[in-house]
């Protein structure tokens, strides 16, 4: 009987690791208004140049986004680049909208396929009941279109209403958990949720797709001020992936939502963000995170942690200390909780020494192959900007300081949202 049950343990093991090779970011459709079918083609190839596969395309309505998402899809098909979507119910849909947006590219050899039937999710919807859900999957089956609907029903955010998901939603065949940030407390996020709603939908049809998201802050009138505990969230996040959760499908949460400052891509200067976020995004770049999801992209991929062949320094900082008032904007929600500090992901081919320096406050430390951690506090003095060095044997390798300075005053707008930055040989 032991043995029956470690082959079958293996068995699902293998066909969890086997469709574990998927990653793709999700993509405000919403911020594509002013888009061109290059600028299509730009992020696509930003994105597969390190590994992502697809944009998960959150839809908010039946507007000028389904005229983009024409160009999105030309753009997707000369590149072999995946495309699927993600409904954002906290918006009004009309369920024929719906059925028929994902008609319109059903048979295109960019729509994303799971297990020969084309993947669908949301953001939140489970206040639209399941039986619109059961009906919005037959009316896509009246048209010969069979779907995997995983959706993200946000209020599913406790282990303990895992099982409950299921059965009150018996028309979904999987799950996307949102959730990638801590919950409003001062402590890294747990694999709690993870983990019991993979169990959850393990035994339907569908994948468990897992978020993975560097940041959370946004500070915007009407619309919410908040910050999450995310000062070292872009690494272990990652980590939780790769090496506990192992789900189907991660999702980078986000590609381009600047507003809530969790953007891996560049920042496009036609996309109109309103009057109150480009206060806190312009010249707060966030590349590099790149680098690292490249990193973590093809571990996840291989299963294996991939061979680092040249010397990196990741870092990322706030411009303001958390106590430093500011003349508009609001102070957020948990904005005791992120450090006044630098943080540094080293990305090392062999052990050296990591320097980081602000002010009068400086920190050293070993990191050895792989990838290690360190943060420097932010120093009392004004205007002070970070000097980062990568050292081997009393020689420096590489250096170089931020391109943003950390300011103890005159500070304009209440801005948690980090530049981030990097240095390599």
């Amino acid at each position: 009987m032991m043995q029956k049950f470690t082959l079958l343990f293996l068995t699902c093991a293998l066909a969890r690791v086997t469709n574990a090779q998927s990653v793709f970011a999700h993509f405000m459709a919403q911020n594509s208004y002013s888009y061109a079918e290059s600028d299509w083609t730009n992020d696509m190839t930003t994105a597969q140049n390190i590994g992502i596969d697809g944009f998960a395309l959150n839809i908010a309505a039946n507007d000028y986004e389904v005229d983009r998402i024409v160009d999105a899809y030309a753009a997707a098909e000369a590149l072999d680049f995946k495309l699927f979507y993600s409904f954002d119910m906290s918006y009004t849909w009309q369920q024929s909208d719906m059925v028929n947006i994902v008609a319109n590219h059903s048979s295109s050899p960019s729509t994303f396929l799971w297990k020969n039937t084309i993947l669908v999710s949301t953001y939140s919807g489970e206040s639209y009941g399941e039986d619109f859900w059961a009906s919005f999957k037959s009316a896509l089956q009246n048209k010969g279109i069979d779907i995997t609907l995983a959706p993200a029903f946000t209020t599913y955010r406790d282990p303990s209403s895992a099982d409950s998901l299921v059965s009150t939603f018996p028309s979904i065949d999987g799950f996307f958990n949102w959730w990638s940030w801590p919950a409003d407390v001062d402590a890294n996020l747990t694999t709690a949720t993870d983990l019991a709603y993979q169990a959850a939908v393990s035994s339907l049809s569908g994948p468990y797709i897992m978020s993975v998201s560097p940041w959370q802050f946004k500070n915007i009138d009407g619309a919410g001020d908040w910050v999450e505990y995310s000062d070292t969230l872009w690494n272990y996040r990652w980590q939780q992936a790769v090496n506990y959760v192992k789900p189907d499908i991660v999702e980078i949460v986000t590609w381009n939502d600047y507003g809530e400052s969790h953007y891996i891509g560049d920042i496009n200067p036609n996309v109109y963000l309103g009057t109150q976020a480009p206060l806190y995004v312009d010249g707060f770049t966030h590349a590099a995170w790149r680098d690292v999801a490249q990193y973590y992209i093809s571990w996840f991929k291989t299963g294996s942690a991939p061979t680092i062949t040249k010397d990196k320094v990741v870092f990322w900082y706030r411009a303001w200390p958390k106590a430093v008032e500011c003349s508009t904007g609001t102070l957020p929600r948990n904005a005791a909780y992120p450090e006044d500090a630098v943080f540094a992901l080293a990305m090392l081919k062999d052990t050296a020494t990591i320097t980081l320096a602000i002010g009068s406050n400086t920190v050293t430390f070993t990191a050895g192959a792989g990838v290690t951690m360190g943060s420097v506090p932010f120093p009392s003095e004004d205007s002070q900007i970070p000097y980062i060095a990568i050292s081997r044997d009393g020689t420096i390798v590489v250096d170089t300081h931020g391109s943003m300075y950390v300011n103890q005053s005159g500070c304009t707008y209440y801005n948690f949202n980090p530049f981030v930055g990097s240095v390599s040989e």
